[in-house]
């Protein structure tokens, strides 16, 4: 086995790494791994390995704080009116939109 001695180093929001970092730990996938994953992954699609394109939907980091609270607000509403659809419904109707 090869070894391992470049380092990789990024700056991200404290936030999304720890998140990041619980899902990989779920996983059971250090960090490392990951990255040098990612790597290989470049290497061989001679590219970045998934898509990058902007969201056909807002996302909560497009919203100011009074457009989240008040879509949220609304959802709430409409879930405790019984507005809702189910989860495939959902799902479905996300996917179309993409």
């Amino acid at each position: 086995m090869a070894i391992k001695t470049a380092n990789v180093t990024a700056r991200v929001q404290p936030e999304i790494k720890e998140r990041a970092e619980l899902v990989l730990e779920q996983l059971g996938i250090p960090v490392s791994v990951l990255i040098d994953s990612l790597y290989r992954q470049i290497i061989m699609t001679n590219g970045i390995p998934y898509s990058l394109s902007i969201p056909a939907i807002q996302t909560e980091d497009s919203l100011t704080g009074s457009q989240f609270y008040s879509m949220m607000d609304k959802g709430l509403k409409q879930a405790k009116a019984g507005q809702g659809l189910d989860l495939d419904e959902a799902f479905l109707k996300v996917n179309e939109s993409v």
